[in-house]
Formats: C-alpha cells, structure tokens, sequence
C-alpha cells in the first residue's frame, strides 16, 4: 500500500475515533441530565399542585423566545458545517460567529430572569422561598440547578466554537477536514434539544 494510501486510511481512522468518542461523550451528559429529569419527575408526580403554582411565576415569553434563539442558533451551526464542506470559509466563519452571537442572547436573557426571580425572593435558601410550601422549594431547586447546569453548557458550547473558528481561520479545518467542526455541532445540538425538554417542563407545566 502506498504512503498515500496509508495516510488516507489513518485519517479515516481518525475521524471514526473521533465521532466515536463525541458520542460518548454525549451519552455521559444525556445520562446526567437524565438522573436530573428523573428527579424533577418524581417530585413533579408528589408536588402536582405546588409545581403547577410555582411555574406561573416564569416567564413563558422569554423561555419560548429563548427555545426560538437555540432552535435557529442549531440552524446557523449546521449551515457553517455545510459552508466548510462546500469549501466557503468566509461564510462558515459567519455563521459559527452567529451561533455564537444567538448563545449569548440566550445567556442574556437568563441573566435577566433569573435577576428578576432573585429580586423577588425566588431563590433557594431566601426567606420568601422557604415560607412557601415544599414543592414550591423544590421546583425553585430544582430550576436553579438544571437550567444553571444548562447556562454552563451553552458558554462551554460558545468557547468551544469560538475555537472552532480559530482553527478554521489558520485552515486546521478545512473542506476536506471538518471532523472538529462536526463534533462540535454535535455538541451544541445536544444543548439545544436538552433546552427543548426544560422549556415545558418549566414554563409549560398544565
């Protein structure tokens, strides 16, 4: 077999390596948010009427615009996918920079959230909270920690993009060496859809 031959073949090993260990790694933070989803669960199914009352303090409108940010954010990211591989870095860059750009206004608007929440005494340990039932501490609880746990997610997803970016500008990917930029869509397609299961189960709780 050839030199060439045998680089070719190493590089297709690679990027199975790679796409295998991206894998993985989601599986392990869907296993995490899972344990937290069945939490929620179970203390949603003994606390029906205090979640219920407590989830009408959340802003439906700021979570559905948040879920419309995240949903076009996971559109631009694969479009940059699809640039690179039609060979257009420029527009690649544009749209990785976009995607980073929809994460920060979806940070921002949680910023401004949780403030308003905090402002009000809705939040874990405060005396406004803990004079309120049990299931109204646990929902407080609980939404602090999944939706902080996600919060941390995004600004992982943005730095990791951001690299993303620099590798693309000094041509480590490339048209025909993208695996990088696909894992790390991947990645922040799991951020998305993770918001997608939060956004009800917070604001939309009948």
């Amino acid at each position: 077999m050839s030199t060439v031959e045998n680089a070719t073949v190493q590089v297709h090993r690679d990027d199975e390596a790679t796409k295998l260990g991206m894998w993985l790694f989601l599986f392990t933070e869907l296993t995490l948010f899972g344990g937290l989803f069945l939490m929620y669960a179970v203390y949603r199914y003994t606390h029906q009427a205090d979640f219920h009352i407590a989830a009408k303090n959340m802003n439906t409108f700021i979570g559905a615009l948040n879920t419309v940010i995240l949903l076009t954010s996971s559109l631009t990211m694969a479009l940059s996918i699809t640039a690179i591989q039609r060979g257009s870095k420029k527009l690649s860059l544009s749209f990785q920079g976009i995607t980073i750009f929809f994460g920060f206004i979806f940070l921002l608007n949680k910023y401004f959230e949780w403030s308003h929440e905090i402002h009000i005494g809705n939040f874990p340990g405060s005396e406004v909270l803990l004079s309120k039932s049990q299931g109204d501490i646990l929902f407080f609880g609980l939404y602090y920690v999944m939706t902080g746990l996600h919060g941390l997610h995004v600004i992982i997803g943005m730095v990791v993009i951001a690299f993303m970016m620099r590798f693309t500008i000094k041509n480590v990917i490339t048209k025909n060496n993208n695996i990088k930029l696909e894992a790390a869509g991947l990645y922040w397609h799991l951020v998305d859809i993770i918001w997608i299961f939060l956004f009800p189960l917070f604001y939309l709780i009948t």
